[in-house]
């Protein structure tokens, strides 16, 4: 998984088309719970909106955690999903769009509130701030006395982070690094150690 982005802080802005106002907030959010929650405030807050559309993306784009959407009564297919497009073309990972809509009394038909909905969240995601986040990795790292000071050096060659280290018939790092740098680090680890060392992924890695 390479570096991806994921929205820093909350965005509001609002669009017109054809007298129906379209109000957008976008959220940072970290789980469907969280995102839910934000929604249900929504609803409280405009009670009288004709729409209240919501689309979220968890995690990276590109290989979503998870992400769901809502059309919330507007025709299938017109607003949650041209919603979640937008973050997923933006790479606007971590966030929930949400869509007030105040209708004007004028029938956009479906293309129509494709357009408009897409154009909301892309004014909003216009306005954001987006923040790279690169996937990191823990690992174990087992290795004789001798040679702890050579890994303990790779892990900063590599800009590895040491977060444990436990003293037992061998030495057991417990080291976190990017993602992308793993298998290079592991193979290092070998060859510096004359293959003595043993590098595991730690078990709190998710799959």
């Amino acid at each position: 998984m390479s570096t991806h982005t994921v929205l820093s802080t909350a965005v509001e802005s609002t669009t017109e088309e054809k007298n129906s106002e379209f109000i957008t907030f976008l959220h940072p959010v970290t789980s469907r719970e969280e995102a839910m929650a934000w929604v249900d405030v929504y609803r409280k807050q405009y009670p009288d909106a004709a729409h209240v559309c919501w689309a979220y993306v968890i995690g990276n784009t590109r290989q979503p955690q998870t992400q769901a959407f809502s059309d919330d009564g507007e025709p299938s297919g017109t607003a949650g999903k041209p919603m979640l497009h937008v973050l997923t073309e933006r790479d606007v990972g971590n966030s929930l769009a949400v869509v007030v809509r105040y209708f004007g009394g004028v029938k956009l038909g479906a293309g129509g509130l494709v357009r408009a909905y897409s154009a909301a969240v892309s004014q909003a995601v216009n306005a954001a701030v987006l923040v790279a986040v690169t996937p990191k990795v823990e690992c174990i790292v087992s290795v004789d006395f001798a040679r702890e000071a050579k890994v303990r050096h790779l892990v900063s060659q590599f800009q590895g982070e040491i977060l444990a280290v436990d003293y037992a018939a061998q030495v057991s790092l417990q080291i976190r690094l990017e993602e992308a740098q793993l298998d290079a680090f592991s193979v290092q680890v070998v060859n510096e150690t004359a293959g003595t060392a043993i590098v595991k992924l730690s078990p709190l890695n998710p799959p």
